[in-house]
């Protein structure tokens, strides 16, 4: 993707953000927390910053936007690995359409998911410090599911503290 594209698609999944109003949760309600972890939705998570944005092609093909609570953010701007305790990321996704507008161009569709990762090292110690959660239309996905958040982390990004998303300049 050109630099000019990747830059208004980060701009667009950003604003997207504030209008994925289909994607909200009781948020912060122990009866919508995921199996195995015990994550919910954290409260005000939709004013938080952006870190990256992603499109992730077959077989999901979605937009996705990575944003993070500020512990997150300073760890993302210091570059400090790993990522202290209590940083929580929360990544949104949506299909992605094609712009009726810009044929060029790709725009949230339905919404997918919200993936939340926390950072306890004491509670989730069995797990790289990490606690997993998985939504869909605001409740938690089944336990098989999260199952299989951090044997894919640990194959892939254990040197990065087992997170994929990379600041975006």
């Amino acid at each position: 993707m050109k630099p000019a594209r990747l830059a208004l698609f980060g701009a667009a999944l950003a604003s997207s953000v504030v209008a994925a109003v289909a994607l909200a949760a009781p948020e912060g309600s122990p009866d919508n927390a995921s199996p195995i972890y015990g994550v919910t939705i954290p409260e005000g998570y939709r004013q938080w910053p952006f870190i990256a944005p992603a499109h992730e092609t077959d077989p999901l093909n979605e937009l996705r936007v990575v944003v993070g609570n500020p512990t997150a953010i300073k760890a993302y701007q210091d570059g400090t690995l790993p990522f202290p305790d209590g940083t929580i990321l929360v990544k949104l996704a949506w299909k992605h359409v094609q712009s009726t507008e810009f044929e060029p161009a790709y725009v949230p569709g339905a919404a997918t998911t919200v993936q939340v990762m926390v950072k306890d090292s004491k509670r989730y110690a069995d797990t790289g410090g990490w606690g997993f959660g998985r939504f869909i239309d605001g409740k938690p996905v089944d336990q098989a599911q999260h199952e299989t958040c951090f044997a894919c982390h640990e194959a892939r990004v254990k040197d990065h503290d087992y997170v994929f998303t990379r600041f975006a300049p």
